[in-house]
C-alpha cells in the first residue's frame, strides 16, 4: 500500500473507532502509531510518539489553556453572570423581547471572561430561562435563546477553541483572539435582530398566550434598580475584561500571562464576594485539572494523527485533487464547513478540529487562504454543532441544568433553529468579507 492509501485507511478506521465508542484521544494515538509502523516501521512508530509527547507539550503557551479554563470556573462561581443578565435586564426593560435581547448582550459579555460556551449555558439556563418565564416568554423561545447565545463564549475572546486552532495551525494566540472580536459582535447583532424579527413577525414563538406581543407591560417596564446597585454589579465585570483584554490587546501581556491576571482577578472577586470555600475552590481546582489534562491529551493525540498524516503525503495529496479540479478553493471551503457542521451533529467542537484540521490546513494554505480568517470560519462552523441533534452539547446542558420534567429535549431543539439560523447567516457574510476577521488581527 502507498502511504496516501494508508493514511485515508487510517483516517477511516479513526471514525470507526469512534463509532464504536473509543475516546478520541486514544482512537488517535492508536490509529497514528500503527499508520506510521504501516509506512515506516514499529521502530520509527514508537521514537516519534515519544516525540510528539515531549515537542507537543512542553511550549510555555500551553500554560494559557488550564490559566483561562480555571478563570472561567472562578467566574461562574462567583455569580457574575447572574450581575451580568441582571444589568442588561435593568437597561433594556423597555425593549420589545428585551429579556431576549438581554440574554444575547449578557453572553456577549460574560464570554469575554470565560471563554467556555458550556459555561455560558450552563449559567444562563439557570439565570434567564426563569426570568423570561417570569414575564410570560415561552419556554421554547427562552431556552433556544440561551443556547444560541452560549456559543459566544467560543468565538469572544478569550476563547478554548480559537487557542486549540493557533496551536494546530501555528499561528499565534493573541491575533486569534483579536480575529474573533468582530466576528462575535456581529453574531451577537445577528441574535438580536433575530429576536426582534421573531417578536414582531412570529410572537407566539416568543410570546406564552395571552402574553403582550407589543412590548413589556407598564409594571414590567417600571420595574427597576438602583443606580448604585447597577453599578456595583457592573464593575466586577468590567474591571475583570479591560484587566484581560486592555492587558492583552494593550501589548502589557502575553496570552499566558492575561490568563494568570484573569485567573487571580476572579479570585479575589470571588473571595471578595465569598462565594468560595475551602471545599468549593478544591472541587474548582480539581476541574480545571481534568478539563485541562482532557484538552492537552487531546493536543498531544493530534499533533502526533497530524505527523502521521504528513508522513503519509494524504494531505497533499487531497489538495491536488480539490485545487486542481473543478471544485477549487471556494469548492473545497464550502465541502470542509458542510462537513463540520455536520459532524457537529455528532461529535464534540474540540474533536472535530483535531480530526479535520491535520487534513485541512494544508489545503487551505495551498488555496491561499489566509488561516486566521480560515480558523475564524472553522469556529463558527463547529460551534453551530453545539445546537444540531442529536448530539447539540449545549442544548444537553441546558436540559440538564434546568431538570424540568416538562421541558423537552425537542423543545430546546426547536427554540435554537432560528438561532442555528443566523449562525448560518452570519457564517455566509464572514465568506464573502473575509476583512471582519482579519482587519483587527493584522494591525
Amino acid at each position: 500500500m502507498t502511504g496516501v492509501e494508508i493514511g485515508a485507511l487510517a483516517v477511516v478506521a479513526l471514525f470507526v473507532l469512534i463509532y464504536l465508542g473509543m475516546p478520541i484521544g486514544i482512537g488517535m494515538l492508536v490509529v497514528s502509531y500503527f499508520g506510521v509502523a504501516a509506512i515506516r516501521n514499529d521502530a520509527v512508530a514508537f521514537r516519534m510518539a515519544g516525540a510528539v509527547a515531549n515537542d507537543a507539550l512542553r511550549e510555555y503557551l500551553y500554560a494559557v489553556v488550564p490559566l483561562f479554563v480555571l478563570m472561567g470556573l472562578l467566574v461562574t462561581v462567583s455569580g457574575m453572570g447572574r450581575d451580568t443578565f441582571a444589568v442588561f435586564q435593568h437597561a433594556l426593560r423597555r425593549v420589545l423581547a428585551g429579556l431576549g435581547i438581554a440574554t444575547v448582550f449578557a453572553n456577549a459579555v460574560f464570554a469575554a471572561i470565560t471563554g467556555i460556551s458550556i459555561a455560558s449555558a450552563s449559567v444562563f439556563s439557570r439565570v434567564a430561562v426563569p426570568e423570561m418565564a417570569r414575564h410570560r416568554y415561552t419556554k421554547r423561545f427562552a431556552t433556544g435563546v440561551v443556547a444560541g447565545s452560549s456559543v459566544l463564549g467560543m468565538l469572544i475572546p478569550p476563547s478554548l477553541l480559537m487557542i486549540v486552532y493557533a496551536v494546530l495551525a501555528e499561528e499565534s494566540v493573541g491575533r486569534m483572539f483579536l480575529a474573533g472580536i468582530l466576528p462575535g459582535l456581529l453574531l451577537a447583532g445577528m441574535f438580536c435582530l433575530t429576536i426582534l424579527l421573531l417578536a414582531k413577525f412570529r410572537p407566539g414563538f416568543v410570546f406564552a398566550a395571552g402574553a403582550a406581543a407589543s412590548g413589556p407591560t407598564e409594571q414590567e417596564a417600571q420595574e427597576t434598580l438602583p443606580l448604585a446597585r447597577v453599578v456595583a454589579m457592573a464593575l466586577p465585570i468590567l474591571a475583570l475584561v479591560v484587566l484581560v483584554l486592555g492587558g492583552l490587546y494593550g501589548g502589557f501581556l502575553n496570552p499566558t500571562e492575561a490568563g494568570a491576571v484573569g485567573a487571580a482577578g476572579a479570585l479575589a472577586f470571588a473571595l471578595m464576594r465569598r462565594s468560595l470555600t475551602a471545599g468549593s475552590f478544591w472541587k474548582l481546582l480539581v476541574e480545571a485539572g481534568q478539563i485541562t489534562v482532557s484538552v492537552l491529551f487531546l493536543i498531544m493525540a493530534a499533533t502526533f494523527f497530524s505527523r502521521m498524516l504528513a508522513l503519509s503525503g494524504l494531505p497533499t495529496a487531497v489538495a491536488d485533487v480539490l485545487l486542481s479540479g473543478p471544485i477549487g478553493p471556494m469548492g473545497f471551503l464550502v465541502i470542509f464547513l458542510a462537513t463540520v457542521i455536520l459532524l457537529g451533529c455528532i461529535i464534540d467542537s474540540i474533536s472535530i478540529m483535531l480530526i479535520l484540521l491535520p487534513i485541512a490546513l494544508p489545503v487551505a494554505t495551498a488555496a491561499g487562504f489566509d488561516l486566521i480568517w480560515f480558523g475564524v470560519l472553522t469556529v463558527v462552523a463547529v460551534e453551530i454543532g453545539l445546537l444540531t441533534p442529536p448530539f447539540g452539547l449545549s442544548v444537553y446542558t441546558i436540559k440538564s441544568a434546568l431538570a424540568d420534567p416538562d421541558l423537552t429535549v425537542g423543545d430546546i431543539f426547536r427554540g435554537a433553529i432560528p438561532f442555528v439560523g443566523a449562525m448560518i447567516v452570519t457564517l455566509a457574510i464572514l465568506i464573502a468579507f473575509p476583512s471582519i476577521s482579519t482587519i483587527i488581527a493584522r494591525l
